[in-house]
């Protein structure tokens, strides 16, 4: 079986989708790997590194691609990629799936398409969680770009001219990468409060040594059964409209992390709210990509607003290129290798065996074969 690895071409993506370890593995498990040249330069990984790990390079995206039986990539194929992929290749990236306008014209292009996304939250598929292994980095970098731009200590220093006071942090959403966020923040002394949807955060917020604030509500929680935030009801909105502004015109820093799998980010600062923030203050806005949870935050941008500094970086992980890569290609290797089949005493022939009676294959497969197999996500596009 041959596996391709392409350069990634998406605006801002430094990653890259299989490492000299993750290739060295699948050359043991007995693939054939393609390394498209330069691949890795963006996340400090040279040519040299993957040949050693016996992979072969190639000089294009086409080339790297021909006759692959699988191709792996971080972000999902372009249209120009997509053109130049055999029928039944099988792909495995991030495919956007909620947003991705190419959906249909990938199973049209009879490719088999594995999204990342999409990999069931059990225990058994943590080891492949993409999700969480780069919104773990992103949590800890989203502390370092704001530190970038606010002004002042972030821990408490006293001194012989007097006491500097720590910064308050303000972190929205205590997921994965909520949870590193306070975490580093806390590691930097900061004061730390967190304000979550979801009741069973608070365990977890607090065992960092971060505050809780919750809107007092008895009866709604705001976890799903997958445990994804989930959308709350018009009068929760309004009472966490309203306790989010009061702790935010405290902060010096908001960190904002919450999205709705499927749905526009969820407005949590609003502009009202930024006015009252106090000037020199900083939100990092870490659902940029899906909107913004800041109305007036700018994709891939950084702005003042009212003496506040907006930082809508989309991509957080592609800025800590090397360990983020890393961590990806592993992911993807413990999706791959438990479908990797043997057909040959000596390893020799090797191919990939889909097997929809696998939970963790029958929920991230979203085409094969001609067919559409997450057909929702077709009408969600309208």
């Amino acid at each position: 079986m041959r596996i391709a690895v392409p350069t990634e071409t998406s605006a801002y993506e430094t990653r890259v989708a299989a490492t000299p370890e993750t290739v060295k593995k699948f050359i043991d498990a007995g693939c054939e790997v393609v390394v498209q040249q330069g691949a890795g330069e963006a996340a400090n990984i040279d040519d040299a590194a993957f040949v050693a790990a016996g992979a072969n390079l190639a000089d294009s995206f086409a080339n790297t691609c021909k006759g692959a039986d699988l191709v792996l990539k971080v972000r999902a194929p372009s249209q120009e990629e997509m053109d130049a992929l055999d029928a039944n290749t099988t792909v495995v990236a991030l495919f956007s799936p909620f947003s991705n306008p190419l959906l249909s014209a990938y199973n049209q292009a009879q490719l088999n398409c594995f999204c990342l996304e999409m990999i069931p939250r059990i225990s058994r598929a943590q080891s492949m969680d993409v999700l969480s292994s780069q919104a773990n980095i992103a949590g800890y970098k989203a502390v370092l770009l704001a530190l970038e731009h606010y002004k002042s200590f972030m821990p408490m220093l006293m001194t012989a001219a007097g006491t500097v006071q720590p910064a308050k942090v303000l972190v929205m959403g205590a997921g994965v990468a909520g949870l590193q966020a306070i975490a580093t923040s806390r590691r930097l002394g900061a004061m730390v409060e967190v304000f979550d949807v979801r009741a069973a955060a608070k365990e977890q917020v607090e065992s960092l040594g971060a505050k809780f604030i919750e809107v007092p509500v008895d009866d709604e929680d705001g976890e799903d059964a997958g445990g994804y935030a989930k959308e709350m009801s018009d009068e929760y909105k309004q009472k966490q409209a309203d306790l989010i502004a009061k702790h935010a015109a405290a902060a010096d820093i908001v960190i904002t992390t919450a999205l709705i799998p499927g749905r526009p980010a969820p407005v949590l600062i609003t502009e009202e709210t930024l006015a009252k923030m106090k000037a020199g203050s900083v939100i990092v806005d870490m659902a940029a990509e899906a909107g913004g949870n800041c109305p007036l935050t700018e994709k891939d941008a950084v702005w003042v607003k009212d003496g506040v500094t907006l930082i809508g970086t989309s991509n957080i992980p592609a800025l800590m290129a090397t360990d983020a890569s890393q961590l990806f290609a592993r992911n993807v290797f413990n999706f791959i290798s438990p479908m990797l089949k043997s057909n040959s005493e000596d390893n020799q022939d090797v191919s990939l065996d889909i097997n929809m009676e696998d939970e963790v294959i029958a929920a991230s497969l979203i085409c094969c074969d001609g067919e559409f197999l997450k057909p929702d996500l077709l009408d969600k596009k309208g």
